[in-house]
């Protein structure tokens, strides 16, 4: 007997030897037979196993990605010449700078039209925290500062 699996477009059955949706007429060859959704946002990252200070993108189109503060200023942007490229519209061109002074990291914004927020405000300046939460855009990174979890 035929395996039986749900349409992931509108939950109708489908058995094994369906190519397409007989409801919606969704192409359902290769599809997955469970798909078990994750909530990016839920996802914890661990600090302790961060080396140095660092930001990394927890959600938006580069979700994973790490930028390590290796120099004292990091300018953020849709332009491709800035330290930290995001390339999506809601970033302006020049959208806002890192500066790293005598260990302490802060975020500036550049008169950005979407602004910058630190943990859901919108900022200025900002002082950050190992575990802030800095929004770019569609972009969320959170900040380590690599001292090892607390």
């Amino acid at each position: 007997m035929a395996a039986v699996t749900e349409c992931p477009k509108c939950g109708s059955e489908l058995t094994a030897e369906d190519a397409t949706c007989p409801a919606c007429g969704c192409d359902v060859a290769g599809a997955t037979a469970s798909f078990q959704p994750v909530d990016a946002g839920a996802a914890r990252l661990e600090e302790d196993v961060v080396e140095g200070p660092v930001l990394v993108v927890s959600k938006g189109p580069q979700l994973g990605e790490r930028f390590f503060i290796e120099q004292p200023v990091l300018t953020v942007g849709r332009d491709p010449e800035a330290d930290i490229f995001l390339n999506d519209m809601t970033v302006s061109r020049s959208h806002a700078r890192f500066e790293l002074t005598a260990g302490e990291l802060s975020v500036i914004d550049l008169g950005s039209l979407n602004g910058t927020y630190v943990n859901g405000m919108c900022v200025d300046r900002a002082a950050l925290s190992s575990g802030d939460v800095v929004q770019i855009g569609t972009f969320q990174m959170v900040y380590f500062s690599g001292a090892g979890a607390s």
